[in-house]
């Protein structure tokens, strides 16, 4: 390359590795990344022109790029851990655990992740890594496509943290194109001078067959890209890295907090916290347990490290001054979108906190959304993780109290209430100082429900959640406290007495909806928050039991629903089998066709003898058939000469006449066929090759994807008189 053509190549590589940088702002946000990133672009343009400017600095180039770019992240991320602006040992200890913990640390961080440079600085590493093998494949291997394979190795890697969607993923898709075009184009600018006569000549005119390698690069991922994001035959989100990690709990022994009810209540004016919020609270959550094997509950919990925020608008805020848990589980409300004061672990999806160090006295502020509570048409989410999951060995006289709990009912919002008010009217709440029931298993649920019809609410919301997994209804179980009406110093207090374990129902549209089966949210005569003021409006319109008919279908809704939906999902079945079957012989075709011509003249030219000359007959005449040269069995290449000619004029017509002298001698004079005539009859490829780069633009592209032209064509070649 020309010193002016290297370094608009280069400047096009810095910009294309620096924007597959930038694609992690889903998970870092602009801010934190523009500036390391930027630093390592500038330093990599600035050992380029240093090394230009003093070629004996060449062989040290990688070195500079990667010393300097290490130092300006030091200087920029790890700034408090240098002394006088240079770096000290923990400067390179920050570097260490970016480039080796930084990518799991993200992945166990809600997104925005916080901008620690533990976390943050693997991306900029990752920059800096493409950056200096980038540069040495353009400049030393003159190959510009192989240059942009770091870069793009940094852009997979941030679509697997975050697929950018919609306008972004076409404004990132732009605008790394931009810059990868430029490089790509100043590298077949400079190809394309070396070639021409009288020496190098370096052009700034743009022309489709520079920039086509660009183009249909981009295109084909874009494309793919689109199509299988609009995939979604199982009806759930792809699979990420993000998925795959999760953040260890703490080394502490986690106890349950369920098994804590009871001897909670034998002590009920201690204290266990305080608040002061801006909205009602219903229920403060400790911890949500989905898994029961018959004997013990247990939560699935997928713990995260607490980021820089949570996704969701703030409908709720309040202070909270922890005394009394000495657990590592924090109070904590659904819904969750901020924690001011801690950096615990969260659980987004269960809405509960957990801290690495348990501690006796935490001061923290939370936030959540708390949206209109819209019960909608009552419908059940049976897809809801957690909702329907194991029973253990259910005993069978509790399977006929289920049927007769829900009279019935298919599985609704209105069978989950029914099943709320059976367990409210025919069983009695354990209070006062007598003996506590404990236990939360199937026998003492068997109890609970054959004999005593006594229990706490251990007993009352463990029962709840059984029944109504068998009765096809999804729910879970919450242990935390209720909202306190009781207040000190401008704050409510939370005692012992108001620990609670609560079942909560997946409702389609409304999410995880607390329920009651106790009756003591009615009795406490608190505010209400506007989820529990939903359910009593929902409670208020349920129907007396004896009111109560099967199956309970919504209003126009024909019996036959199931089977309609069935019917539905496979039709749904088969246009993704169809969408998926027009988007692989898409692929195919734009990407196979090229390739199997590539493939095919290879094989040709490695051909000896007289096979060479008729691979290199062979080749000429496949190519001018693509670009619309009409050709029968029998045509002479003189005959092919005429007809090319009228389509590209002289620069077809004389190679391909020349050819016709060379496979002339080798078919009919007898005389052994030589290295030189097969190289000759290539020359003559190469020269019709060039003759048709001059065709326009949709032209060739067009040739390049006629697939008839990959079917042999069987027939002597006729002889030149």
């Amino acid at each position: 390359m020309s010193a002016e053509s290297e370094r608009i190549a280069a400047a096009g590589l810095l910009g294309a590795t620096g924007v597959a940088g930038l694609l992690f702002t889903p998970v870092f946000g602009w801010g934190p990344l523009l500036v390391p990133v930027l630093v390592v672009v500038l330093v990599g343009y600035g050992c380029f022109e240093l090394t230009a400017k003093f070629p004996k600095l060449v062989p040290y180039r990688p070195l500079l790029v990667a010393l300097l770019g290490l130092l300006g992240l030091i200087e920029t991320v790890l700034t408090s851990t240098t002394l006088a602006f240079l770096p000290t040992l923990d400067s390179l200890q920050g570097v260490a655990r970016g480039f080796t913990e930084g990518w799991r640390l993200t992945l166990q961080s809600t997104w925005p992740a916080r901008p620690v440079p533990d976390q943050l600085l693997f991306v900029p590493l990752a920059v800096l890594l493409a950056v200096v093998l980038g540069l040495e494949l353009l400049l030393r291997l003159k190959k510009p496509l192989v240059a942009l394979v770091p870069s793009l190795a940094v852009a997979g890697l941030a679509q697997a943290y975050q697929a950018l969607t919609g306008i972004g993923a076409v404004a990132a898709a732009l605008g790394y194109t931009l810059p990868a075009g430029l490089l790509l184009w100043a590298g077949r600018r400079t190809r394309s001078a070396s070639r021409a006569p009288g020496g190098p000549r370096f052009s700034w005119r743009v022309t489709g067959s520079a920039v086509w390698p660009a183009l249909s690069t981009v295109v084909a991922l874009v494309a793919g890209a689109v199509a299988l994001a609009g995939l979604d035959p199982a009806g759930r989100d792809p699979l990420t890295l993000k998925d795959t990690q999760a953040a260890p709990p703490p080394r502490s022994r986690l106890g349950n907090p369920l098994d804590e009810i009871a001897q909670r209540l034998t002590r009920p004016n201690d204290e266990v916290f305080r608040y002061r919020g801006d909205v009602p609270v219903d229920q403060w959550r400790l911890i949500v347990l989905n898994g029961f094997d018959g004997a013990n509950w247990s939560s699935d919990s997928r713990l995260q490290r607490l980021g820089a925020g949570l996704e969701g608008a703030p409908g709720g805020t309040a202070e909270l001054k922890v005394r009394g848990l000495t657990g590592p589980w924090l109070p904590s409300h659904q819904g969750l979108t901020g924690v001011d004061g801690l950096t615990p672990l969260v659980d987004q999806s269960a809405g509960t906190l957990l801290m690495e160090s348990p501690s006796l006295e935490r001061n923290y502020r939370l936030s959540w959304s708390a949206p209109d509570a819209d019960l909608g048409s009552g419908e059940v989410d049976a897809r809801a993780p957690g909702g329907l999951g194991g029973l253990g060995p259910v005993p069978p006289e509790v399977d006929q109290l289920a049927k007769d709990a829900v009279r019935g009912l298919r599985p609704t919002f209105q069978s989950a209430l029914q099943l709320e008010r059976f367990l409210a009217t025919n069983y009695l709440l354990a209070a006062g100082s007598d003996e506590l029931p404990t236990g939360h298993g199937w026998p003492q649920l068997r109890h609970f429900l054959l004999e005593s019809k006594r229990g706490t609410s251990e007993q009352f919301a463990a029962a709840y959640v059984v029944l109504a997994r068998m009765s096809g209804i999804p729910a879970r179980l919450v242990v935390g406290f209720r909202g306190s009406a009781e207040t000190d110093g401008g704050m409510n207090v939370v005692r012992n007495r108001d620990v609670l374990a609560w079942p909560e129902v997946a409702v389609a549209g409304a999410g995880w909806v607390a329920l009651d089966p106790t009756a003591a949210a009615g009795k406490a005569g608190r505010d209400q928050a506007a989820s529990g003021k939903a359910v009593a409006r929902a409670r208020a319109q349920l129907p007396a039991e004896q009111e109560l008919r099967p199956p309970q279908l919504p209003p126009g809704t024909p019996a036959d629903t199931a089977e309609d939906q069935n019917a539905d999902v496979g039709a749904g079945w088969w246009w993704v089998s169809l969408a998926a079957a027009i988007v692989l012989f898409g692929l195919l075709w734009l990407l196979g066709v090229p390739v199997a011509k590539v493939v095919r003249a290879r094989r040709r030219r490695r051909r000896s003898g007289a096979e060479g000359v008729l691979g290199a007959w062979d080749e000429i005449r496949d190519r001018l058939r693509a670009h619309g040269v009409p050709f029968r069995i029998g045509m002479t290449p003189r005959d092919l000469a005429e007809s090319a000619g009228s389509l590209a004029g002289e620069g077809i017509r004389e190679p391909v006449a020349r050819l016709a002298k060379v496979l002339d001698v080798t078919l009919w004079s007898g005389v052994p066929v030589g290295d030189g005539a097969v190289r000759r009859a290539w020359q003559e490829v190469g020269e019709v090759r060039r003759g048709l780069a001059g065709r326009p633009f949709a032209a060739r592209v067009l040739a390049a994807l006629e697939p008839r032209t990959l079917i042999p064509i069987k027939g002597r070649v006729g002889k030149d008189g």
